[in-house]
């Protein structure tokens, strides 16, 4: 058996991906409720939207459309970096005690594979869940399964500020 590792926040860590069978979030978190807080912005706009949380993950899916697509019909890259950081961004808060804010420091992303069609599924897990920093990894998935492009955010997490109620 392997060694045991933590992470900061005390939570068992067993492979860089894989974080203990409790859930990570610390507020509410459904479906529901993470899209109906995406209407109306750049995410609902592109057609993006959260499809399934998990104890250890946040899933959500782009459609490859007009919307999305640049000239030459490929899914843009630059709507796979939106796709993960919305992913990330909602995680991070998500993962965060109340009143705490996560914000992007830092993005990269690699495509591996062009998407012309369907959908294009990302699913982002911890790597580093801290007091002031996280770290998400995101892949992205098309409708075969094949991987279309690999993502890492890092967030600074925000205490409250005084005097404010969130």
């Amino acid at each position: 058996m392997a060694a045991r590792q933590y992470c900061s926040q005390g939570l068992m860590l067993t492979t860089p991906h894989s974080w203990n069978t409790m859930s990570l979030w610390k507020k509410t978190a459904s479906v529901e409720l993470l899209n109906a807080h995406c209407l109306n912005t750049a995410v609902s706009h592109l057609g993006i939207e959260i499809t399934e949380v998990g104890d250890d993950f946040l899933r959500g899916r782009v459609p490859v459309d007009r919307r999305t697509c640049q000239p030459f019909g490929l899914l843009h890259g630059g709507v796979s970096v939106v796709l993960a950081e919305t992913l990330g961004s909602v995680a991070a808060n998500y993962a965060s005690p109340e009143g705490w804010r996560g914000v992007g420091l830092d993005i990269n992303a690699n495509h591996l594979r062009a998407a012309t069609s369907g959908w294009v599924t990302g699913t982002a897990r911890p790597v580093h869940i801290g007091r002031t920093t996280q770290v998400w990894q995101i892949d992205m998935v098309n409708d075969a399964g094949e991987m279309t492009c690999t993502s890492r955010i890092t967030m600074a997490m925000l205490a409250p500020r005084p005097g404010t109620s969130s």
